[in-house]
Formats: structure tokens, C-alpha cells, sequence
């Protein structure tokens, strides 16, 4: 039998199809984009699901606090509307401190694919890191509910629990899309108006969780307040409800784009400096951005 070399072999296969696939993938531009973005800003990947991560464990972990009626908060505040303030409270601040938190401040702390595709409709993120950003948020979102099972288990599943799921409620499906489309172009607004201003700069991330709270508060019973799409895709994989979860995909995406169209014919593209929720930080920026305040790279 004759001996066939590595050479031969390696200049057997450069000319066969499966070779001529992998040097057109190597060379596809696409994918060597990605594959830079993956490289220079993987930690941004791992903190936006992180912070979705914990955003949703704390949902999951306040609403068997307030929810499950055999938990002691709720047997000691029996008024459900109390209960609700808090669970809004709660929630609020958790949002607040995940943007003020050190991974915010260096991934910009969207944790919310809606705010994502916005700030790359206005030119503000990377093709590439938007699509990673995206993939992190989701898997984030389920990470953070799996990571609540070991700890609260079957009371996840109660019906006043759901795994914090957010599903149309005493208005329907119509009222559910109104509600969120509401609270979607409302939340935008607030992030492009105060980050873009040297005034209100500072309060944005505090806006954010009170923004967020009257939400729960007011809109609770209507929508369940999704307003990102990976929050509810996370409840929604472990609660199996899927009830018109079009409307918590489209309508948080709509109402922020129409929010951002609205400050672009308003305030100018320009008056949009940086897709940083919280405008005030110092630490590199990852973004296309023109904030004079924020050292462009990512060590």
C-alpha cells in the first residue's frame, strides 16, 4: 500500500468542497466581524446576561416573597395592593442598582434587547455587539429564572407566581399591547431626554427604577409589565404560558423605536451621545459614542 504523506494529504483536501467552505467562511467579512466583536467585548457579552441574570432572579425571588400565599410577607400584608407597591419598590431598585452597578456602567446596562435594537437604529451600537448583546440578554433571562428554581422550587409554579410571568390581564390582549406600547415609548423617552442633558445626566438611572416601578404599580393588572422581550421570553420558557407573546416582543421594540424617532425629529440625532443608560460613567466606553466624558476603548 503506498504512503501518503500530510502534505499529500493536506494538498488533497485543499481543492475539495468541504476545504473550499471553510476558507470562504474564513474569509466571509460577516463572520470575521463577529468573531473581533467576540473577542475585544466577550466580558460586555457576560455582564449584559448577568445583569438580566439577576434582574430576573430578583423577580422571581420578590414575587414568591409578596405572592406565595403561604409566604410570611404575605400573610402579614394582606392588602394585594400593598403588596404590589412593594414588589414595584423592589423591582424598581434592583433596575436602578444593576445600571449603577460597575457591570452597568461598562456594558451600558441595557439588559433589554427593545433598548439594544433602539441604540443601533440610532447609530449608537455595532451591528456585531448589538447581535451579542441580544443573544446575551435572552440567554440571561433564562439563566436567571433556572437559577431561582433550585432555591424557591414547585413555588415558582403557583398560579400567583408563574415564574413572574407577564401575560395579558383584566384588558385583554388589546389592552396588554396598549399598555406596554404605553410604557415603552414612556421609557425611552425618559433614558434619551435626561442622558442626553447635562443636567438631568445624573438622574437617569433612578428615573429608570422609578419609571419602572409605576409601571408595576399601574400596569400590573393590565400587561404584567414585560417591556423587554427577554424578561418575558425567560418567564415564558418555564411557566410554558405563551399567551400573545407577540405583544411583549413588538411592543417593546415599537415604542422605543417611536420614542427614538420622536427625539431624533425633536432634539437631532446629535443630542444622542452614547448608548450608556447612565451617561455619568467613567469607564471605557464600547460604543459608537461622542460623549466627551467617556474614554473610547474597552481594556
Amino acid at each position: 500500500m503506498a504512503n501518503v504523506s500530510s502534505s499529500g494529504v493536506a494538498i488533497g483536501l485543499s481543492g475539495s468542497p468541504i476545504a473550499q467552505k471553510l476558507e470562504a467562511a474564513a474569509q466571509n467579512p460577516v463572520l470575521a466581524t463577529a468573531r473581533r466583536a467576540l473577542a475585544k467585548h466577550w466580558r460586555l457579552y457576560l455582564f449584559e446576561a448577568s445583569e438580566l441574570a439577576i434582574f430576573m432572579f430578583a423577580a422571581c425571588a420578590f414575587s414568591v416573597w409578596l405572592f406565595d400565599p403561604a409566604s410570611t410577607a404575605a400573610r402579614a400584608i394582606p392588602a394585594a395592593l400593598l403588596r404590589q407597591v412593594l414588589f414595584a419598590a423592589a423591582m424598581g431598585a434592583v433596575a436602578t442598582l444593576i445600571i449603577k452597578s460597575p457591570m452597568g456602567k461598562r456594558s451600558g446596562a441595557h439588559f433589554n434587547p427593545a433598548c439594544t435594537l433602539t441604540y443601533l437604529r440610532l447609530g449608537r451600537i455595532a451591528k456585531a455587539d448589538a447581535a451579542f448583546y441580544v443573544i446575551a440578554q435572552f440567554l440571561g433571562a433564562i439563566a436567571g429564572v433556572a437559577l431561582a428554581v433550585p432555591f424557591f422550587g414547585k413555588t415558582l409554579a403557583l398560579p400567583t407566581v408563574r415564574y413572574a410571568a407577564s401575560t395579558p390581564g383584566c384588558c385583554g390582549t388589546g389592552g396588554a399591547l396598549a399598555a406596554e406600547l404605553f410604557m415603552a415609548v414612556s421609557f425611552m423617552a425618559i433614558v434619551l431626554w435626561t442622558a442626553g442633558s447635562s443636567r438631568w445626566s445624573k438622574t437617569t438611572a433612578y428615573l429608570v427604577g422609578l419609571v419602572i416601578a409605576l409601571d408595576l404599580i399601574f400596569f400590573g393588572h393590565v400587561s404584567g409589565v414585560g417591556l423587554n422581550p427577554a424578561r418575558t421570553f425567560g418567564s415564558a420558557v418555564f411557566a410554558d404560558i405563551w399567551t400573545a407573546l407577540w405583544v411583549y416582543f413588538l411592543a417593546p421594540v415599537t415604542g422605543m423605536l417611536i420614542a427614538a424617532e420622536i427625539y431624533v425629529r425633536t432634539v437631532g440625532l446629535s443630542g444622542v451621545l452614547c448608548a450608556k443608560i447612565d451617561a455619568t460613567s467613567t469607564h471605557p466606553c464600547p460604543f459608537v459614542c461622542s460623549h466627551p466624558g467617556h474614554p473610547h476603548a474597552f481594556e
